[in-house]
């Protein structure tokens, strides 16, 4: 694996197919990752009328977001915006819910052409499920915006529940208890029994089939989680792991979520 680093100090380097960028901080971390994104939107629309995009809903993509709602150059009422997972059974307005958390940050802060939330209150989930399922086809996605859990999960496809040629595109699963932890850890519930046990997620295969996939990670709880998705072999036991096979996919890191990366020759991450 070569290294670059360019004169800002940004480091650089692809691990098989997947772009990797280190930076000092997650405020660098995450401009750059909303300057990249916004080209991309340009691009992109210089070739059609409107794209399609999935958001994540965590802290890890505060930074960017921020960011990327303040960059004038986009042109939104052109954008169809998705997120990607959702607890089910969590009150209508609970802060946590993951389409609240987006509202609040970016889908009422800038003129979407439309917005579709996945609703985890819904009485029949498995409809709602094929719902938002029906949405993903009639609008491909061309640009997912993401991070990577603690366990190595992108969306809500803990390694549990994970599968690289799931059939469907949005499914039910059961949240593991790390997973739930990491909520607890992040201080967005305030005991592991807040929780929600059960969420809507759209599948990986999903994910997959976007154009462009930037995933962003920044914070030492995921330093390991970063390790493993660069190391390990690609398995759902690191979901995270299948971007390593996807053309078109960013890794964005900040010195804390890499930190374990200098240790890949000569000790072993377990």
């Amino acid at each position: 694996m070569s290294y670059t680093v360019t004169n800002t100090g940004v480091i650089t380097f692809t691990q098989e197919m997947l772009e990797v960028k280190i930076f000092q901080t997650r405020e660098e971390m995450g401009k750059e990752a909303a300057i990249d994104v916004s080209e991309t939107i340009q691009q992109l629309l210089g070739g059609k009328d409107e794209i399609n995009m999935i958001f994540a809903a965590a802290p890890s993509q505060s930074d960017f977001i921020k960011e990327l709602i303040a960059d004038r150059r986009i042109s939104w009422e052109k954008i169809n915006a998705f997120h990607m997972d959702e607890y089910i059974g969590l009150e209508k307005d609970a802060p946590q819910g993951f389409g609240n958390f987006l509202r609040k940050r970016i889908f009422e802060k800038v003129p979407f052409k439309s917005v579709h939330y996945i609703n985890g209150q819904a009485e029949d989930i498995s409809a709602e499920c094929m719902r938002y399922a029906g949405l993903l086809e009639r609008y491909p996605v061309d640009i997912v915006c993401l991070g990577i859990g603690e366990n190595g999960h992108i969306a809500f496809n803990d390694p549990s529940v994970a599968d690289f040629n799931d059939p469907n595109a949005v499914k039910v699963v059961e949240l593991e208890m790390a997973c739930r932890q990491q909520q607890v850890n992040e201080k967005l519930f305030s005991g592991i029994d807040r929780v929600p046990t059960h969420a809507i997620t759209v599948t990986i295969p999903a994910l997959l089939r976007a154009k462009y996939m930037f995933c962003m990670v920044p914070a030492g709880n995921k330093a390991k989680a970063v390790y493993h998705t660069l190391n390990k072999d690609i398995t759902e036991e690191c979901p995270a792991t299948i971007l390593r096979t996807k053309k078109g996919a960013v890794l964005y890191l900040d010195k804390e979520s890499s930190s374990l990366l200098e240790k890949k020759n000569n000790t072993e991450v377990k």
